[in-house]
């Protein structure tokens, strides 16, 4: 099973997207404090009529969200030079995004079970693409490398 972390997440409609983005490939999505309110409407909105079809953690801390992932963990960030479709995805690795609008802090992305920092290409000058859509551009190359498992 791939993985989805979102590290202290800011915006619920990202976070929502999400939710069904993890119902739709069979994913794990972890969600480390300190978040917003979980009850919050655009969270709801975006992803509660799929929150039951979801597998959804919320982890106190990065530490302990560490402990719930088996394999590797590449850090999406705009300033790595490999790019996402460069990996040779497994099925227990583990896609880490920061929080919106700041990206993820240096001392997560070096952490030793950090794998690799990748980078989804953009045209130039642009700063980051929205974080749910960043998630599934990911995700979904991840899972197409691994032939879709579990797909319909």
């Amino acid at each position: 099973m791939l993985h989805v972390i979102f590290f202290e997440p800011r915006i619920p409609g990202n976070t929502g997207a999400a939710i069904r983005l993890s119902a739709n490939t069979g994913s794990m999505l972890h969600l480390v404090d300190p978040l917003f309110d979980m009850e919050d409407s655009k969270l709801r909105r975006a992803g509660l009529d799929y929150h039951d079809l979801a597998n959804t953690r919320v982890h106190a801390a990065w530490e302990d969200c560490l402990t719930h992932i088996p394999g590797r963990i590449f850090a999406f960030t705009a300033q790595a030079s490999r790019l996402y479709t460069d990996v040779d995805w497994r099925d227990d690795d583990a896609l880490l995004f920061g929080p919106e609008p700041s990206g993820l802090p240096e001392e997560i992305m070096a952490h030793c079970r950090v794998a690799d920092r990748i980078r989804i290409p953009m045209v130039e000058g642009n700063r980051s693409l929205n974080l749910a859509n960043s998630a599934a551009v990911g995700l979904y190359e991840a899972w197409r490398a691994l032939g879709f498992p579990g797909a319909r």
